[in-house]
């Protein structure tokens, strides 16, 4: 069992794995800025939680799993048999999702298992971009991929700071960019770079 402290939150999980140095400046220096995308994704969620109070927040926490998080909306539907089935909705600004949503949601859903004792399968993905939710079946490669973030999460250090995103178009909407200096730094590289090859010919030519 962990203690609270070693508690990851699941939005965290979606966060490092969109970016593990994003992460990283905004869990050490909390360095995270309100630009556009942050403040439009804040208040369509404000927006809909006013709507007809069919939004309910549920809070979980699990030692068991060393997670916690905010189930933005949890939907409950009874069918013939007086099962009451119960399935996270996690909704996004965007109008795609991509994987880091997908296992975000997982473990929403192995967070609600772990609270009531029953298999969660199936979550949705809503998006405000298309006003359309999502179904997303939950695998075992997403139920590994939330453990393995989680422990990679906890592993971090302030000593250790993570390689840029592999996709630089990630940069160009990112709150931390200023913090994380992205285009200067990969130019102050190849310029380092290129000055270390010159100074191995001169060395070589002189030889």
């Amino acid at each position: 069992m962990l203690g609270d402290d070693d508690l990851v939150n699941v939005g965290d999980i979606n966060q490092f794995l969109y970016c593990p140095r994003r992460f990283y400046y905004i869990n050490y220096f909390d360095t995270i800025e309100m630009n556009y995308y942050l403040k439009d994704g804040l208040l369509k969620h404000k927006s809909q939680s006013r709507r007809g109070g069919w939004i309910r927040e549920l809070y979980l926490r699990s030692a068991k799993l060393g997670l916690h998080g905010k189930i933005d909306v949890l939907e409950s539907k009874s069918f013939l048999s007086s099962d009451l089935v119960l399935t996270p909705i996690e909704r996004k600004r965007g109008s795609s999702y991509h994987d880091n949503d997908e296992v975000q949601l997982a473990a929403y859903c192995m967070l609600l298992e772990d609270h009531i004792g029953e298999p969660v399968r199936m979550g949705y993905l809503y998006l405000f971009g298309t006003n359309e939710r999502y179904a997303i079946t939950i695998t075992d490669w997403h139920r590994e991929k939330v453990i393995e973030t989680a422990e990679a999460i906890r592993r971090m250090s302030l000593e250790r700071i993570p390689d840029f995103a592999d996709n630089p178009n990630k940069c160009e909407k990112c709150s931390t960019v200023q913090y994380c200096m992205p285009f200067e730094t990969r130019m102050l590289e190849l310029e380092r770079r290129s000055g270390s090859r010159k100074a191995r010919d001169r060395r070589r030519a002189r030889s």
